[in-house]
């Protein structure tokens, strides 16, 4: 069963004949045992990174040690209240390292209530709420994602001041579900005119809601796994590549976009090359840049934009794309021996000698100035020059 809803009027209320466009909601709240979406606990399969369940359940494991050691502990404090000797030593050795931590283990899923209810209040308090009146091209990409990933219910929608900062998350509290998008990355869907880098940001800030990843339960599963080396950002890099992977299926032409965002900024992004971007990841290699990669807790760029323009596989963890390369290496890598780099005046004979197969808008695209070249022209053309 469905039911209609009306803007403004009270949940449950009447329906009035001047509702426009009434949405059809599913009637079954989400609750613990039927996830935020139609599809369950597990959301869309098909769109969520193959490895990313397993490295749930190692953070599991982990969360369960956790517990286990505070079981031990306590145990072990009441066996033994008052010990001398050496296992005195060793007790004061535990208390004062690591013992502390783990008596306030049982605590942690009070801490994330509260921070959850907190950062929930700050947007509610401060933040520019999307609505059918405020930013309603914004508004219609959110509850477009919610239809179309399955979500019980359409999640709350902010815009905040990003100064400069170009971001976006989603979270949640309790059944509550939100994505905030700050204003920097916001811009891009209207004055900056690349709404479908916006529609890819909002569907892949709305894919982390459908996939789970930021409910109570699989928060206080994963948290304390989630600060193992290695294993906690190869997760965080996991939930990313799922979430990317929504963003895709709503808008795969506004992957190119956010990645030169992302990349150099909301003016100058048109001008990265995607292609030349998503090379990168199989010709740079080494010991460090693979130290990099798995430290982050985000994929880092290359791969990220390979691993969308190469949908053979839906991202990359820990090792590096071996294959995929478009154009191949415009300038030297840094793997390379100083060597084999050339020197300023080979440079400039070389472009000299040619030019970009597309003129470059050199400072990017501004609001207000019409641009005859589409952005697709620079950001997807053959990377390499031509008279080469």
């Amino acid at each position: 069963m469905t039911q209609q809803y009306v803007p403004g009027a009270p949940s449950g209320g009447p329906l009035g004949a001047q509702a426009p466009r009434p949405v059809q909601l599913p009637v079954e709240p989400p609750t613990l045992f039927n996830g935020a979406t139609i599809h369950g606990w597990f959301g869309i399969r098909a769109l969520r990174h193959p490895k990313e369940l397993p490295l749930v359940a190692v953070c599991g494991l982990v969360t369960l040690g956790a517990y286990a050691s505070w079981i031990g502990l306590i145990a072990w404090l009441i066996a033994d209240p008052e010990p001398t000797g050496a296992r005195a030593t060793a007790r004061s050795l535990i208390m004062s390292t690591i013992g502390q931590y783990i008596l306030l283990v049982p605590l942690l899923p009070i801490l994330l209530w509260v921070v959850r209810a907190i950062l929930y209040a700050q947007q509610r308090s401060r933040a520019v709420q999307m609505s059918f009146t405020q930013f309603p091209e914004g508004y219609r990409m959110v509850v477009e994602a919610a239809h179309n990933f399955g979500l019980r219910r359409v999640p709350d929608a902010y815009v905040v001041l990003g100064s400069g900062k170009i971001n976006a998350f989603a979270a949640g509290h309790g059944f509550r579900r939100y994505v905030v998008v700050y204003s920097d990355l916001f811009e891009v869907g209207g004055s900056a005119r690349d709404p479908e880098a916006l529609r890819f940001v909002i569907n892949h800030e709305v894919g982390h809601l459908a996939a789970g990843h930021v409910s109570f339960l699989r928060l206080a599963i994963t948290t304390l796994g989630m600060q193992a080396p290695l294993i906690g950002p190869a997760l965080s890099r996991a939930q990313e590549y799922t979430a990317d992977n929504h963003g895709y299926a709503a808008s795969p032409q506004g992957a190119p976009g956010i990645m030169g965002i992302l990349a150099a900024g909301k003016y100058l992004g048109p001008q990265v090359n995607f292609h030349a971007l998503a090379d990168r990841a199989v010709t740079e290699r080494g010991f460090w840049l693979h130290i990099a990669s798995w430290r982050a807790s985000h994929p880092v760029l290359t791969w990220r934009a390979h691993a969308l323009r190469d949908r053979s596989r839906p991202g990359r963890l820990m090792v590096r794309p071996k294959q995929g390369v478009l154009a191949g290496p415009i300038s030297p890598m840094g793997r390379e021996s100083s060597k084999s780099w050339p020197t300023p005046g080979q440079v400039l004979a070389f472009m000299d000698a040619t030019r970009p197969r597309v003129a470059e808008e050199q400072f990017g695209r501004y609001p207000g100035v019409e641009y005859e070249a589409p952005r697709d022209a620079v950001r997807l053309a053959d990377p390499r020059p031509l008279g080469r």
